[in-house]
């Protein structure tokens, strides 16, 4: 049977994201039961998938001899060109391209037809089509709470409630769930938008949850009317064990006019029982839901300047009741969000139906964060109180500043966002996933520089030369370099130690040199020799020899002292890895100090680096 390229790379895509998930092994039964959620796609009406079976089965077998760092390679590399086709094609059939000349216009495949097919169906490798979406009518929000530094799980989000927005022609709001002055600050604020202008979502609204208050206030008072809501000033721990044991509060007894007034002096701050006092939501305490148990809609916070209305407010709502209120007020039609709320739907609908606004239809998908590197606050903040990590754009932090500062591309979290699409599943994509799809994009605007590591000084004879040319990309048009020198270069160390008398080497896009013996020196080595080593070669001519191992190597009489952040995992498992940070020292290139700061260029035989100040790097990936 002979199978098209569309049909093998969907397998490839579901079996390679299994193995993901499931630590390296792929599960047939499972590509085969997910292939068949798109047979219809991948082989049409006509055919049955099957008789498809055993073609599937070897697929599999062949991708379940890569090791896990081939397949997440060929997973990133397969499904970021087919997301560069569909826009590509996407592009096209917008008009937004110009047509290209003749003889180059692409033909329509099969994929380029199934993305011409109305929006009722599920796009392949891109985001699930939207349940009751209208065109030019779709309004999604991104509501992040201003009381921390936005991070990769908030670029999730963000992107997500973008592209919606986008596919439809639609409107994305920035809306800051500002309700706890306790946690919010000024800062947060300006880091999110900051954030959100790097990663270059755009909202066409933004605004406060905070600007809206007394509305909020209004629509308490009309359940308190409509007995949907109660003032209980029970103790916390009466509340929780109620709770628990699904028994109702005697406050529940209180009549509508008793809860109204004590509404309004809560309001007012002038409550006698004071912050213990609470609005809570009629529900069900008998519900299998524990969301739906009574739950607290206002709370009484005082002490808190916020930085947005200062002190005017001493009663501010719990998310609970804010989001769904917001959501319709401001015309939401579909309101994405985390997994972790997935049990508060039923909440959110039945306020929503009490109080007869217009109900938008909510989302769910997972979490997103890397193993080893959490987002959760709970982490993260203590490692800044304590000194322990100095600032939020630390290069091991998940925050969006952190991975700017590391060297991770805005369109490559973009990329690796929508390759994931939405899922509930609770999973931990590989880190390495990104970095495939922002290798491709750093590959072709990061000059090639040397870098030696712990390095060992060479004197060679016969090198008669003073200078020599260097290409600074080994491909593309990205000019050249002249390096002077004259008879003494470093190499690194770690090639130093395999190195043995009679060895030929090339150093790369110099010479080729024979080794002639291996000495130790008496003498203090300025540039960290760790062995003090001094290794004495002959200049062997620069006839290129595919067979003679190339090492990179840098000038004593043009070079700069240099060293590099290599960023490790935080944590393994729950615990805190206290060896996060490998500082690399050695000496680099001249050149390298003609590049601005936050320049992405890449050290050959190291990996991607960008440019932290004039003698840092910060290592981004290989």
């Amino acid at each position: 049977m002979i199978l098209d390229e569309k049909f093998v790379n969907t397998i490839k895509l579901i079996a390679l994201k299994n193995a993901i998930e499931f630590d390296n092994n792929i599960k047939p039964d499972v590509v085969i039961s997910r292939a068949f959620s798109f047979s219809k796609f991948i082989i049409g009406d006509n055919h049955d998938l099957k008789s498809y079976i055993p073609e599937i089965k070897a697929i599999v077998s062949e991708l379940q001899k890569l090791s896990v760092d081939d397949k997440k390679e060929l997973y990133a590399d397969i499904l970021s060109r087919k997301n560069d086709y569909l826009r590509e094609n996407e592009k096209y059939r917008n008009g937004k391209r110009h047509q290209a000349p003749e003889g180059k216009i692409k033909q329509k495949t099969e994929i380029d037809a199934a993305i011409s097919k109305p929006k009722e169906q599920l796009l392949e490798f891109g985001l699930p089509i939207l349940d009751g979406a209208v065109e030019g009518n779709v309004i999604t929000r991104f509501p992040p709470e201003p009381n921390g530094y936005p991070h990769i799980g908030h670029a999730k989000a963000a992107v997500i409630d973008e592209e919606y927005a986008k596919k439809y022609n639609g409107k994305l709001i920035l809306r800051y769930d500002d309700t706890n002055p306790l946690k919010e600050k000024l800062e947060y604020y300006d880091a999110i938008k900051e954030g959100i202008d790097w990663l270059g979502v755009k909202p066409q609204i933004i605004k406060n949850t905070s600007d809206d208050i007394e509305k909020l206030y209004d629509y308490a008072k009309k359940l308190i009317r409509k007995n949907f809501a109660y003032v209980c000033d029970c103790s916390p721990e009466t509340i929780k064990k109620n709770r628990i044991n699904s028994i109702v509060c005697d406050c529940t007894l209180n009549s509508i006019d008793k809860n109204l007034r004590s509404f309004e002096l809560m309001v007012n701050g002038n409550y006698s029982k004071g912050a213990s006092a609470i609005l809570r939501y009629r529900g069900n305490m008998s519900s299998l839901n524990t969301a739906m148990r009574d739950p607290t809609l206002f709370r009484i916070i005082k002490g808190g300047n916020h930085p947005k209305v200062g002190s005017k407010y001493t009663l501010w709502p719990t998310y609970d009741f804010a989001a769904p209120i917001e959501d319709s007020l401001d015309g939401v039609t579909h309101a994405l969000r985390t997994k972790e709320y997935e049990l508060r739907n039923d909440l959110y609908y039945s306020i929503l139906d009490n109080l007869d606004l217009p109900k938008p239809k909510l989302i769910e998908f997972s979490r997103l964060e890397f193993e080893g590197i959490p987002v959760s606050k709970r982490k993260i903040t203590p490692l800044i109180e304590q000194g322990i990590i100095k600032r939020w754009d630390d290069p091991r932090l998940p925050t969006l500043m952190g991975l700017r500062r590391r060297g991770i591309l805005p369109e490559a979290i973009r990329k690796f966002v929508l390759s994931l699409s939405i899922t509930l599943s609770e999973t931990k994509p590989s880190i390495e996933i990104l970095e495939s799809f922002n290798r491709k994009l750093l590959d072709p605007i990061s000059p090639r520089l040397f870098f030696v590591k712990d390095p060992v000084r060479v004197f060679i004879k016969y090198l008669d030369a003073e200078s020599v040319e260097i290409k600074n990309h080994p491909t593309l048009d990205m000019g050249k370099r002249r390096v002077h020198f004259e008879n003494i270069i470093y190499i690194s160390n770690d090639d130093a130690i395999r190195i043995k008398i009679g060895d030929t080497l090339r150093l790369m896009d110099l010479c080729n040199i024979e080794i002639l013996r291996i000495e130790q020196s008496g003498d203090d080595d300025k540039v960290g020799n760790p062995d003090n080593k001094i290794i004495y070669a002959l200049n062997k001519g620069n006839e290129v020899n595919h067979k003679i191992p190339k090492i990179q190597w840098v000038s004593e009489k043009d070079q700069i002292q240099y060293k590099i952040l290599r960023p490790l995992p935080l944590y393994s498992g729950d615990k805190y890895n206290e060896n996060n940070l490998v500082i690399d020292t050695g000496v680099a290139e001249s050149f390298i100090s003609k590049l601005q700061t936050g320049a992405p260029f890449q050290f050959v035989r190291y990996g991607f680096c960008r440019i932290d100040d004039q003698t840092t790097a910060i290592f981004t990936h290989r």
